[in-house]
């Protein structure tokens, strides 16, 4: 499974053309249900409503699986050689899990620490609607994908009905639009073509303790076609509906270190 050109448009929705919603949602700290369909997003008439709906949706999937990330991180930062063998297990499944191919514990928890970091919400937000028409689209709806994953397995997701003849590419289907978001945040956490990306997100962490969407933008030239229009698609999104705001860091937010 990779992530490679945008499959669906923006259909008349694009961040540019419509006044951003106003102020920040702050999302419920209290645990959600799984839910295993997205909300039915032709039902707003009024685009603002339908663009806030859609943040306010995906703001908990997107916090649930950074979470989850930092406590990865945690487990991480606290595997100093010679490691239990409860260790040496957990960071073999990571190895796995993150692709890494270097040989040495050190070497690998240091590789590692590089790759397990939180991707800003607002990057998150603007690829979902970007990519998905704002959670409207075919493969978004029958599929809960949101960012245009594709598979390779016949039989694996759904068939592009544009699809040139002799390709083999479907795209793929979740179970749930909780499950596309931790696919996609591993996507670019592992995959090579977005190395610039993290490398730019772990400068940040270290500077300013947090990574801001619209400068790791500029390392998903490989996650479109349309490579800098797609970069510059990216930012005028967050930039438009001042998705920006959902990467300021709590106060009490810890720096990782690495």
């Amino acid at each position: 499974m990779r992530t490679v050109a945008s499959l669906t448009l923006c259909l008349g929705l694009l961040s540019g053309c419509e006044q951003p919603p106003a102020q920040k949602q702050t999302a419920s700290e209290s645990p959600r249900p799984v839910t295993e369909h997205l909300p039915d997003f032709t039902q707003f008439q009024n685009t603002d409503d339908k663009k806030q709906a859609f943040f306010d949706f995906l703001m908990p999937l997107i916090e649930q699986v950074n979470d989850d990330v930092l406590s990865i991180r945690t487990e991480l930062e606290a595997m100093t050689p010679p490691l239990t063998e409860a260790q040496q297990t957990r960071l073999q499944q990571l190895v796995r899990r993150y692709r890494i191919q270097e040989e040495t514990q050190t070497e690998q928890i240091q590789r590692l620490l590089t790759r397990v970091l939180p991707i800003p919400p607002s990057l998150v937000l603007a690829q979902a609607a970007n990519e998905s028409a704002w959670g409207t689209s075919r493969f978004a709806t029958e599929g809960n994908n949101l960012f245009g994953q594709w598979c390779f397995k016949r039989g694996c997701g759904l068939v592009p009905l544009d699809r040139p003849e002799g390709d083999r590419h479907e795209v793929a289907v979740f179970d749930t639009p909780l499950d596309s978001v931790r696919s996609y945040v591993r996507n670019l956490n592992t995959h090579p073509e977005y190395q610039q990306l993290r490398q730019i997100r772990r400068q940040q962490w270290q500077t300013q303790g947090y990574a801001d969407g619209k400068a790791l933008a500029s390392g998903l030239l490989g996650y479109s076609e349309r490579r800098e229009e797609y970069v510059e698609e990216i930012r005028s999104m967050i930039r438009y509906n001042q998705l920006s705001q959902y990467d300021q860091p709590d106060a009490s937010a810890s720096l990782p270190q690495g």
